[in-house]
């Protein structure tokens, strides 16, 4: 069932929900490529993505907001100038902060530091909501290999591997692209780095 301003189904999403809260991994559209994803406090399943992935724990992975108030619950400090960079986007942003708190220590930087990005996309911004935390965002490839375009491109390996697919936008042929990624400086400097 939809809900009028929902543009997904009702059960989808609480299936979605279902699998985090038990820190399960899911595969979903995001603001930007289909991503695996799961409770971004939850070590467990944080190790599992890499796992998944086949990617090394020193690499950190993304992770989706929905407010201001959850991103400034998970940073240390929130630079001014972040919520400018926020403001004005024009295109999904992640933005690198100095010192990540209040999440699953292996998803962090080896130096603190955690990718965080205010998602404006319907379904992970309910996601993120529904949860009441914030959710990890890692494209759905095994490491190294092409980031798939579209839904139809996720190689059968990573569909076998995650606990819930998330049914919404599967039949989008619009090829999406990563986000950029900005790093914050202690100092207040700005670093683009994708």
């Amino acid at each position: 069932m939809r809900n009028q301003n929902w543009p997904f189904d009702k059960e989808d999403m609480a299936e979605a929900v279902k699998v985090l809260k038990a820190g399960g991994i899911i595969l979903y559209p995001t603001d930007t490529v289909w991503g695996l994803g799961c409770d971004a406090t939850n070590s467990l399943a944080v190790e599992r993505i890499y796992k998944i992935k086949e990617r090394q724990d020193s690499k950190a992975l993304i992770v989706l907001a929905n407010s201001a108030a959850m991103i400034a619950n998970h940073v240390a400090e929130v630079p001014e100038v972040a919520w400018d960079i926020i403001e004005l986007a024009d295109k999904p942003t992640t933005i690198v902060f100095d010192q990540g708190r209040n999440l699953a220590p292996n998803l962090l930087g080896e130096d603190g530091s955690v990718a965080i990005r205010l998602s404006r996309e319907v379904f992970s911004s309910q996601l993120c909501f529904h949860l009441r935390k914030p959710i990890v965002s890692t494209s759905a490839n095994i490491s190294g290999a092409p980031t798939p375009k579209i839904f139809g491109d996720i190689d059968e390996k990573i569909l076998s591997r995650v606990d819930y697919v998330v049914k919404y936008r599967q039949e989008d042929k619009v090829a999406a692209a990563p986000s950029s990624i900005i790093k914050l400086g202690r100092g207040g400097e700005v670093k683009i780095i994708r």
